[in-house]
């Protein structure tokens, strides 16, 4: 299968032709790579389990793992959806479109292969202009996990979809970087208190001010962690160590043979000598953004194993942690 890449600008409309084309490809229950604010998307049309399938099939994703149905405005989720508790109105109106999937009690409108055979469905409003005008013209819900070969790094930008699904799907939508770079906080709206059951972009103290309280749920509760996430293609070791015993592992494995990639902050990597490094940044925001692109960089840069800086889990720092802490091979502390 030849993957076509369209290039489109996030601020200005797509063009006629690409925009026809990739609904043409929806419409037909083909699948389609896309961009958001969190990481690339690979979408198909939620409503019909044909499509649905074919992004099993694309990913290597098992099949009891749920989806998130996009959407572009409130009417469009509602449409989907029963019982909405009064407090996902307010995160609403406070955070969507932006990164917070609702997991809602279905109404069935969405395919099994979304939900996963559950009674609830996960639905979020993107906020990126390319994936709100895709769903527009589209006029439906589109299902979509990250764009990526299952359980690797999630896809950050069009070149990483593109290395691991070409050839194995008909079209990308390459809108540049996403803006967030970790995907969707998830929180189950079927209580009287949000249960947070995936860290993400917008944090516990976020929502709790929003919504009067938040729950966080046991990693045992939630039915994605039974699968591995997140992993680079050279074994990463997260270091949460003085600097001074991070520099002794590193001298340690170089007098074995090996060679050290050295994933951190920009002030981390400047204190340790490894063989080869990957800067995050310095803030929050901009480690969460690179996060990823750092997991993929090491895979050709010809280094034996990646050590990585532990970083406090304060605020988006429980998030970064969170995946970090999924994707490492061993934790050293």
């Amino acid at each position: 299968m030849k993957t076509k890449r369209w290039k489109v600008q996030p601020t200005k409309e797509i063009e006629p032709e690409i925009i026809q084309e990739a609904i043409k490809l929806l419409k037909e229950g083909e699948v389609l790579a896309f961009p958001t604010e969190t990481v690339y998307g690979l979408g198909a049309d939620a409503t019909k389990d044909q499509a649905v399938q074919r992004i099993f099939q694309a990913k290597g994703r098992p099949a009891d793992n749920p989806l998130i149905a996009h959407v572009s405005s409130k009417a469009m989720l509602e449409s989907l959806i029963i019982d909405k508790p009064a407090y996902v109105d307010k995160l609403i109106d406070a955070y969507s479109p932006g990164p917070l999937t609702y997991v809602l009690k279905s109404n069935g409108s969405c395919a099994k292969g979304v939900t996963a055979g559950l009674s609830t469905l996960a639905v979020r409003m993107p906020n990126h202009p390319v994936a709100l005008q895709l769903i527009n013209y589209f006029d439906g819900p589109i299902a979509a996990p990250s764009a990526n070969t299952s359980g690797k790094p999630s896809p950050v930008t069009a070149d990483h979809v593109y290395a691991d699904l070409v050839g194995k799907i008909p079209a990308l939508l390459d809108a540049g970087p996403t803006g967030v770079g970790l995907e969707s906080t998830v929180i189950d709206c079927t209580g009287d208190l949000p249960v947070i059951l995936r860290p993400g972009a917008i944090t516990e103290e976020e929502i709790s001010a929003v919504a009067g309280g938040v729950i966080s749920a046991p990693s045992s509760q939630t039915r994605s962690d039974q699968y591995k996430h997140y992993k680079p293609e050279v074994p990463l070791y997260l270091l949460d160590q003085s600097i001074d015993q991070v520099k002794e592992f590193v001298h340690q494995e170089q007098v074995k043979g090996n060679r050290i990639g050295v994933l951190g902050s920009h002030s981390f990597i400047k204190e340790i000598e490894g063989d080869d490094s990957f800067s995050l940044g310095e803030e929050s925001q901009e480690i969460a953004r690179n996060l990823y692109a750092g997991f993929r960089y090491f895979k050709k840069a010809r280094v034996d194993l990646v050590i990585c800086q532990a970083f406090s889990k304060e605020g988006l720092g429980k998030t970064i942690m969170n995946r970090i802490e999924k994707a490492a091979n061993k934790i050293i502390s």
